[in-house]
């Protein structure tokens, strides 16, 4: 470690993504959509203007956010924009969750969390899943800085209903409850319609996963006039332009694109209920999943050891390293021709 660092820095533990190979593999590791961008992305690629880049793009990313407000059905001033889910997480932690008391949040969620936590000096209570690996809304307290969550939660692909979530809503009231929507169009249901109602919650979500567009870095959060707000005041006080003009052309052109979405996430929902099937034949124990993932475990095999087999055989999955985790495997949903692969080396590894 280097002397020069501050204290701080020499002490966090960084969040480590999914392997980003160089050679040609079946990437079923880091939850991307198997399918390209909506054919509208293209046409902006081709066709956005080079000139434009000379300039500074609009600071307050006034047409992405109008046609994100169209999207969900609220006003523009609901809706804050970022560099992918992660940085409007990061912003959102420093505007909501420094007031010297433990932040809530499952015990096994998204692996940022903890980390957001430690580079802030956020105090955090982790809480159980529940016997069925869910997160158990009836855990969290509002004694606490806050409450976050992951719906479905990552990696274990459980999502909970509107209902249960206005029911948690209504015992927490003055701490600000951060539902992160990243999985939520492939089976979940979306917490977004409780805003006008509840002023504490925040939604997050990312055109990473259901929009094709991981490579791209956009990412959104929608809540009160008071809660973007107070997003804003972090994000200018950092980075004022944080959208460029070209990502904002190409996630409205996204967003428009309500049949290619349509069919992309339909695909990607059945290819995953077939793989579930193939998968519990080879005698996995796969968790319900409401994600664009499955989480799994054999009983009669080491999760490691299956995890570098695929490896070996040019398949990437997801192990994660750790004691509630170990022995399970996170399995991104790709194509059907690749989950075909996929299923063909598990039954040789299995056998």
């Amino acid at each position: 470690m280097s002397q020069l660092w501050s204290p701080a820095v020499r002490e966090l533990t960084p969040y480590v993504p999914g392997e980003q190979p160089r050679e040609r593999v079946i990437k079923l590791n880091t939850n991307e959509n198997p399918y390209p961008p909506a054919p509208s992305v293209e046409a902006v690629l081709r066709e956005y203007p080079a000139d434009h880049l000379r300039l500074y793009p609009d600071p307050e990313s006034r047409a992405l956010r109008q046609a994100l407000a169209r999207e969900y059905g609220v006003e523009p001033e609901q809706v804050f924009v970022g560099n992918g889910s992660d940085e409007v997480l990061a912003l959102a932690f420093q505007a909501f969750f420094c007031h010297g008391e433990p932040l809530e949040m499952p015990a096994i969620t998204y692996s940022f969390y903890p980390v957001y936590c430690r580079l802030y000096g956020i105090e955090r209570r982790t809480l159980p899943l529940d016997d069925q690996w869910r997160v158990d809304l009836s855990a969290f307290s509002a004694n606490s800085a806050g409450v976050i969550f992951a719906n479905p939660n990552a990696p274990t692909a459980h999502g909970h209903s509107r209902d249960a979530i206005a029911a948690l809503l209504e015992r927490i009231t003055d701490r600000v409850v951060l539902v992160d929507e990243a999985y939520v169009d492939f089976g979940g249901e979306s917490v977004v319609p409780l805003v006008s109602s509840h002023p504490n919650l925040l939604v997050t979500g990312t055109f990473s996963k259901s929009r094709s567009l991981a490579g791209m870095r956009l990412g959104y959060a929608i809540g009160t006039r008071e809660l973007i707000e107070g997003l804003e005041r972090v994000k200018d006080s950092f980075n004022s332009y944080p959208i460029d003009s070209l990502a904002s052309a190409i996630g409205i052109a996204a967003l428009e694109d309500r049949e290619h979405f349509d069919a992309c996430r339909g695909k990607v929902i059945t290819t995953r209920e077939r793989t579930v099937k193939r998968l519990k034949e080879l005698g996995f124990e796969t968790l319900p999943s409401q994600a664009n993932f499955v989480l799994v475990e054999h009983p009669d095999f080491d999760a490691a050891q299956l995890f570098v087999g695929l490896r070996e055989r040019g398949i990437l999955v997801r192990h994660f390293n750790t004691d509630a985790l170990r022995n399970f495997l996170r399995i991104s949903i790709g194509t059907d021709d690749e989950m075909d692969s996929l299923i063909e080396v598990l039954e040789a590894l299995c056998s």
